[in-house]
């Protein structure tokens, strides 16, 4: 299990406590320091069922200072890709990648949902 994170983020720090709390081995990875390519935001998009906006970390200062909130309205799904490729800041975290799924944000319950 790959758990990306911000590691000064206290949404992740709470994450990450769940994790260990639970016995969960996962390889750890600093988002800030080692960014998502562009191919594995797209695998991991696809992989999630999720919205392409919920992989946004629509509260941070870059998604705020970047006026993308009217702005990925009208841009393409390669275009909001290939935008969140640039800055690993931009990303919502935490997010956990395995095998057979991919959760994007700390919701304590989705999380429990899939054995966590």
């Amino acid at each position: 299990m790959l758990y990306i994170c911000y590691p000064k983020c206290g949404t992740c720090k709470k994450a990450e406590k769940y994790l260990l709390e639970k016995g969960v081995v996962f390889t750890k990875r600093d988002i800030k320091e080692d960014k998502p390519s562009l191919e594995e935001l797209t695998k991991w998009y696809k992989a999630s069922g999720l919205p392409l906006k919920r992989f946004y970390n629509t509260s941070g200062n870059l998604y705020k200072e970047l006026g993308l909130k009217d702005k990925i309205k009208t841009m393409s799904e390669e275009e909001q890709l290939a935008l969140l490729a640039t800055d690993g800041m931009l990303v919502k975290r935490p997010i956990i990648v395995t095998e057979d799924y991919v959760l994007v944000g700390f919701k304590e319950a989705e999380w429990q949902e899939k054995g966590l």
